[in-house]
């Protein structure tokens, strides 16, 4: 499983853990010692998921090219998820992301960051309509 922006591999990892939620593609969690942290830059601001926590977001800076929010990460994930503690998650909206040499589609919308492979199917929330389900 990699993670690219511009030339540059950000992340690689055969370690990443797969999050499922409702209506959605699954969610990869990478380990950030498999993550080039010198890319990343802390981005101010915060969400909050009712089952993981708070999110902090990521910007991905390499050389010239900075992709604004292009990972998240739970810093202090609520008991069941402490799992995601020192593990990061990337939009494949923002980054080119692969699993086993497969580029991933995104989800649609600009706020789930699941990863569709050619062996998911659908429907997924994040599109038009989408948010009442």
């Amino acid at each position: 499983m990699t993670v690219t922006v511009g030339p540059q591999v950000v992340a690689d990892t055969r370690a990443s853990l797969r999050i499922l939620e409702t209506s959605h593609p699954p969610v990869f969690y990478l380990p950030r010692r498999d993550v080039r942290t010198a890319f990343l830059r802390s981005r101010p601001g915060r969400t909050h998921c009712e089952w993981k926590g708070a999110a902090s977001y990521w910007d991905v800076v390499v050389g010239d090219i900075v992709v604004v929010r292009a990972a998240w990460s739970y810093e202090q994930p609520l008991g069941p998820y402490e799992a995601l503690r020192d593990h990061l998650a990337f939009y494949p909206s923002a980054a080119r992301c692969t699993v086993d040499g497969e580029v991933v589609t995104a989800q649609k919308g600009d706020f789930y960051g699941g990863w569709i492979t050619h062996e998911i199917e659908g429907p997924f929330k994040g599109g038009p309509g989408t948010w009442g389900w």
